[in-house]
């Protein structure tokens, strides 16, 4: 039996399907996307690849792979947290040693960073906290408040190191043991680049800004032990001037460290999406089997999955209940297509003569929502 038109356009499915189909960038299981291959073959390669690869959609197996990026980064914290602490004491040692305000200030740089690991732990675990009817997308967004904690974090990193590279300048100083010293810098520079590596690296695989920014966090403190090393062997060569200069330059070079991890965490806050994961999944929808037209495709971030609105024009005549697994179809589809995706919202339109709108007894509420 056939639905009303309203029934036949009104429809809108979302079920939040876990991404154990292992969305990372890497994974090129795309079996909607193969040009000039015909429906029923991809059809077909798509039950293949899920003999190959099976996959659930119940509740539990939503769970898992989001306790997983939260468990991944939970370790990369606590890694990172051992790792620095381990350099700023050593530094720290060093400081007392040999009286390095160069190198008190890289301590500071490395003990601050490392305490950034406790605003990014505390908001992977807010972030498993299931959604309720207050929080109705969850606590995924406390990755990107933390983010704004850590950017100024690197700003005052900034702010620090060009103040001691001045006052160095301004009030030149001598440094005794200045073996220990170049020492001291390498196993901070080694330590932060390790560490921004590992976060990084991280953060982009789980699809945390925060993270990501707090490795670019660390590796500016990599590049300020650099600036006490070269300041070191210019006091070694008899220049006690090149320690403030080279720590002026490193300074401009966190700017434009600061800049970028701004810039990510800002986007991030944004809903600022690739566009090029807007075209996959608009070419995605256009692939399934029933779908006319593609109007608006909507993602965004909530934490580190991604979440979509589509809307779809599909055939008039079709049932309500052709309808409904005509937009389960379409939010399968885009599932595979876009990597951590997590969960769409598929909206079907009837397809109508032109110049008929669907939607017209909404009209007079445009710009005014």
């Amino acid at each position: 039996m056939e639905g009303t038109p309203q029934d036949e356009h009104g429809h809108e499915h979302d079920h939040d399907h876990g991404h154990d189909h292992d969305h990372e960038r890497e994974h090129e299981y795309d079996h909607t996307h193969e040009h000039g291959v015909s429906s029923r073959w991809a059809r077909v390669r798509h039950r293949l690849g899920h003999l190959a690869k099976p996959h659930s959609h119940e509740a539990m197996d939503r769970v898992d792979p989001a306790m997983e990026t939260s468990r991944a980064g939970m370790r990369t914290l606590w890694l990172s947290l051992l790792i620095l602490g381990l350099t700023a004491l050593l530094q720290a040692v060093v400081v007392v040693w040999s009286g390095s305000v160069a190198l008190l200030g890289d301590t500071i740089h490395n003990a601050a960073d490392a305490l950034t690991a406790l605003p990014l732990g505390v908001a992977f675990l807010v972030g498993r906290r299931a959604a309720n009817r207050r929080y109705t997308y969850g606590y995924g967004r406390a990755e990107d408040l933390a983010g704004i904690a850590i950017v100024l974090t690197i700003a005052a990193s900034c702010a620090l190191a060009g103040y001691e590279a001045l006052d160095r300048l301004l009030h030149p100083r001598d440094v005794s043991h200045l073996w220990a010293v170049a020492a001291a810098a390498v196993v901070g520079f080694v330590g932060n680049e390790w560490v921004a590596r590992y976060r990084i690296r991280t953060g982009r695989r789980i699809g945390s800004a925060a993270l990501v920014a707090d490795g670019l966090h660390a590796r500016t403190d990599g590049f300020t032990s650099l600036a006490v090393l070269l300041g070191a062997g210019g006091a070694a060569l008899g220049w006690r001037a090149a320690d403030p200069i080279v720590g002026l330059l490193i300074t401009a070079a966190l700017v434009l460290v600061l800049r970028d991890a701004a810039r990510e965490v800002y986007r991030r806050l944004m809903d600022a999406v690739d566009p090029a994961q807007v075209a996959a999944a608009e070419h995605a929808l256009r692939e399934v089997e029933g779908v006319r037209e593609v109007g608006q495709v909507r993602l965004r971030w909530i934490g580190h999955a991604l979440r979509a609105e589509a809307d779809i024009v599909v055939d008039p005549q079709l049932t309500v209940l052709q309808a409904h697994d005509l937009a389960v179809s379409a939010e399968h589809a885009l599932i595979h297509a876009v990597p951590r995706l997590t969960a769409a919202t598929v909206h079907t339109d009837p397809l109508l003569t032109q110049g008929a709108d669907p939607h017209a007894r909404l009209a007079h509420h445009v710009g005014h929502a």
